[in-house]
């Protein structure tokens, strides 16, 4: 009996924690000095160095790396010289999620955590911790798989200097393999570990600069190619556009989405921008914008040299040019995947580093995690840990076998994004900052019903995707879509939506569910390997929150009286509660 009431206890108090919120902190104006930021260890906090010009080139730093030298060589061969239409249908679906991540980071410029504290504001704890932990593992993984391509990449160039022209094995591309290559050493990628991990650690506005030196120069290097190559291009050689039809631009659309997840890192610098609220939004739509062009010129310049077939799938560009007698280019391109991959693993390690902030400020993870250093007001013991856990993967394991199942959590955390806009909007902004955010009867089943239809697209986005992933008849997919259609008509009918002061997403609620929809469409497209890593990695996180993060959140429970409980948040951010 004893045990049994402790076993009730226990799962008593997880339900009652795993529901716990933040109440939406007011916001005082848009300036660094308005906003208050967070601390955890004596006072010190991050600072406020970034300008529009950072925040725009720290985008496309994330998202140009070495990618658009090799990703529209790879998707050319399947779609032809489609693959532009397949990067601008890729860009028009990243718009639609970056839409909603400028509202979002307009609604909270005070903090650090992206999608993470978007769930915790809006949805509740659980929910929160399991959104960080899937996107904290792509990133994981990601991070290791760059590092090594960087180490590949910077290893062939070092090899044109005479007195590297030799290199042993563990420095040399690939590294030294054992076991049919699932353990492979490079110690190339812990030494450039160290250095970027050094970079960031100094400070925010010295780890801009860097990002910004070796992005201008990627971008410039792009442009040296875009005006090279076209001076090459045949035209006939887009004749046919579409060789494969419309399925092979869709499927490639599918892969180079995420060329274009730079606005996430954006997002994230929310507590280290000058004036968030004003530059947030429009950096994220900016970045977007401008890979989009770049990657649509790139993509017309290659297969415009020569026919699409003729391409190298590892190497487009390259090959590209040297089969036009300009050999030069080829190390100039090999400059610039340098430079695009540096920034890469740049950015993501800077991007964990601040959500790892964010979770240890809450006390889902240690407080370790959120201490930041009074010297250089960067949260320095959790980006040596990003470095050390993208160091061991990067140094002992070949990631590039685990590609296939990564992208779930930026997908689902997109998705959770564009349900947190649908549901901010059907109660007032001054509400959603009130201790009784959900006092009224009419008001919890104006959320509910608006939860509900996000879940509903979201699972039938999934259908429609497997329908095509699979040669349904099409009748089926058209039946899901009528019956989004009509689960969709309340949502216009019987729900009131309110514009936020910030900037406002528009074409609330069609924009962001009809963004629900194309990401779960996509999640669909996955590899089935990539589903099983979304259910064994949600177990995971729901076991780490069950033995320690509902027991250690900084969120303290205050029995009121009635029915309801608030949670205070002892920073004085603002308060939190369930209601029970």
């Amino acid at each position: 009996m004893a045990e049994g009431r402790r076993r009730m206890t226990w799962w008593s108090e997880f339900q009652h924690a795993a529901v716990r919120f933040k109440n939406i902190p007011m916001r005082h104006g848009n300036t660094g000095n308005d906003l208050k930021g967070n601390s955890e260890d004596g006072g010190s906090s991050l600072e406020r160095k970034l300008g529009l010009w950072d925040l725009i080139l720290l985008g496309i730093g994330a998202s140009i790396g070495a990618g658009i030298f090799v990703v529209t060589g790879t998707v050319a061969q399947d779609a032809g010289p489609g693959v532009v239409l397949s990067f601008l249908l890729a860009g028009g679906a990243s718009i639609l999620n970056a839409l909603c991540y400028a509202e979002l980071s307009s609604r909270f410029p005070a903090h650090v955590g992206g999608a993470y504290l978007y769930a915790y504001f809006t949805f509740n704890e659980l929910t929160a911790f399991i959104v960080f932990v899937n996107v904290m593992f792509d990133y994981h993984i990601g991070a290791a798989s760059v590092i090594r391509s960087l180490a590949s990449y910077l290893a062939t160039l070092l090899k044109l200097i005479p007195a590297f022209s030799i290199l042993p094995e563990v420095f040399g591309p690939g590294g030294k393999e054992f076991y049919g290559g699932w353990v492979s050493i490079n110690l190339m990628a812990p030494i450039l570990l160290t250095i970027i991990t050094f970079v960031l650690c100094q400070g925010v506005r010295e780890s801009a600069i860097v990002n910004g030196v070796m992005t201008v120069t990627k971008i410039v290097i792009v442009l040296l190619v875009v005006l090279a190559g076209s001076f090459e291009v045949d035209v006939s050689n887009w004749t046919p556009f579409a060789p494969f039809g419309l399925p092979a631009i869709v499927q490639g659309a599918t892969v180079v989405f995420f060329a274009y997840v730079g606005f996430d890192a954006v997002a994230n610098s929310a507590e280290e921008t000058k004036h968030p609220q004003k530059d947030l939004p429009r950096a994220i739509i900016i970045s977007v914008l401008s890979c989009a062009l770049l990657y649509v010129a790139v993509c017309l310049v290659v297969t415009g040299m020569v026919p699409y077939y003729e391409l190298d799938a590892a190497a487009p560009l390259t090959s590209a040019f040297i089969s036009k007698g300009l050999n030069f280019m080829s190390s100039l391109i090999g400059v610039g995947a340098v430079a695009g991959l540096t920034t890469t693993v740049l950015i993501g390690l800077y991007v964990q580093s601040r959500l790892y902030l964010g979770v240890g400020r809450d006390g889902l993870l240690p407080s370790l995690f959120a201490k930041v250093n009074s010297k250089h007001h960067t949260p320095v013991i959790a980006q040596i840990w990003v470095g050390i856990v993208a160091g061991v993967l990067a140094t002992f394991i070949n990631v590039s076998h685990l590609s296939h199942i990564l992208s779930v959590g930026i997908l689902i955390g997109y998705s959770v994004v564009c349900a947190c806009v649908v549901v901010l909007r059907v109660l007032p902004e001054e509400q959603w900052r009130s201790d009784e955010r959900q006092g009224g009867a009419k008001d919890v089943r104006r959320t509910q019903g608006a939860v509900g239809c996000t879940l509903v697209t979201a699972a039938l986005g999934f259908a429609i995707g497997l329908c095509y992933r699979y040669g349904a008849h099409p009748a089926f997919a058209i039946s899901l879509l009528l019956l989004e259609l009509l689960c969709a008509v309340p949502m216009y009918t019987h729900q009131e939506y309110f514009e936020p002061s910030g900037f406002a997403c528009p074409a609330v609620p069609t924009l962001p569910l009809f963004s629900i929809l194309v990401n779960m469409f996509l999640f669909a497209q996955l590899h089935w390997e990539a589903w099983v890593r979304f259910a064994v990695v949600t177990l995971l996180a729901l076991i780490l929150y069950g033995v320690y993060g509902q027991f250690h959140s900084t969120i303290e429970t205050v029995q009121d009286k009635g029915s309801s409980q608030y949670l205070k948040a002892p920073d004085g951010d603002g308060e939190s509660a369930y209601i029970t």
